[in-house]
């Protein structure tokens, strides 16, 4: 994990090339291109996604990817280049098709938009995106976000501790967990007309983990705004979880005394259980889950316990046993 908190008197990531992105220039030249056509229409629709006080996504050089004052997380791993992020996206809202959802995406009105937060708490509220910025200062983190299909990614996050926002609204004693809503919303998000899920999308953390430094709630990635296919305008980012568990576009954070149900556990409850840490000896049914496809790279590499944060977060689940509880 690297963590860097915002001065102002940074270099802009955009600004900062890897160097692996030069032996593969041509290649990102051509995916860059689409996005630019794909981020002008977004920008010429009435009422359009204008970028949170950043620099718009239309010029091809201001969104070549770059590091964080870093071009690698704290294990060497190289960051996963800016186009794949943005290209290589499961959300379920709008397709099941991966390449596609960014295309699909495209017109989601993320602006205004408010959350919710309340249930046991001392100091409820709805909270603007905006408001949120204003109150909280972003930091870079870069993160391993490692999903359970088996690959994985490097990615520069912008955002802040979840625990600052739950601090802010005052947890009662009785709260043991915290419960995330996505929009619902079957006219801009196409995939919520099949009946093949319980929508909306739900997931949650126990508070001790929804309380851990290492929990954010993200609203950019490579110094640019979110864009909607990774889950603009504000997303959760828990990186020793399997990703389905950072859910996307959240409207509503509620505390809660009982253990929430999120859509994969109703979905399929033998394949996918309540914590969905990444855990290398426990199998999904389907797929061992030892080793990982990194994208953008040949070949595979084994996976780390809780996606290499073990000496941070192990201590949460030390007296469980994590077979029971994947």
């Amino acid at each position: 994990m690297l963590i860097k908190k915002k001065s102002g008197l940074e270099i802009p990531s955009s600004e900062i090339t890897p160097e692996h992105l030069y032996r593969s220039r041509r290649q990102f030249m051509k995916g860059a291109a689409a996005l630019g056509l794909l981020a002008g229409l977004a920008a010429c629709r009435p009422g359009g996604n204008a970028p949170r006080g950043r620099a718009p996504v239309a010029d091809l050089e201001a969104i070549e990817p770059g590091s964080v004052g870093a071009a690698s997380d704290e294990l060497g791993d190289e960051l996963t280049n800016f186009w794949e992020i943005i290209t290589y996206n499961n959300f379920y809202e709008f397709t099941t098709d991966k390449t596609g959802v960014a295309g699909m995406s495209a017109a989601l009105q993320t602006s205004p938009w408010e959350i919710e937060v309340g249930g046991l708490v001392n100091n409820p509220g709805v909270y603007d995106v905006d408001d949120l910025l204003r109150l909280f200062d972003e930091e870079e983190r870069i993160y391993r976000l490692r999903c359970v299909e088996a690959w994985s990614m490097v990615i520069p996050w912008l955002g802040f501790p979840l625990s600052k926002l739950l601090e802010r609204v005052e947890p009662t004693s009785a709260a043991r967990y915290v419960r995330f809503e996505t929009l619902y919303d079957a006219a801009q998000m196409p995939g919520q007309r099949r009946g093949t899920y319980e929508w909306p999308y739900v997931e949650g953390l126990r508070l001790d983990e929804a309380m851990h430094d290492l929990t954010i709630l993200s609203t950019g990635l490579y110094g640019r705004s979110l864009l909607p296919q990774n889950g603009a305008p504000i997303r959760l980012v828990v990186p020793w979880k399997y990703g389905f568990k950072s859910i996307k576009s959240i409207v509503k954070i509620e505390l809660v005394a009982e253990q929430p149900t999120s859509l994969w556990m109703a979905a399929a409850p033998h394949e996918y259980g309540f914590y969905a840490n990444v855990n290398p000896s426990v199998s999904h049914p389907r797929w061992s889950q030892r080793s990982e496809r990194r994208i953008g790279e040949l070949g595979r590499r084994d996976t780390l316990m809780f996606n290499g944060y073990e000496e941070q977060v192990a201590h949460l689940y030390a007296d469980m046993d994590l077979r029971e509880n994947f």
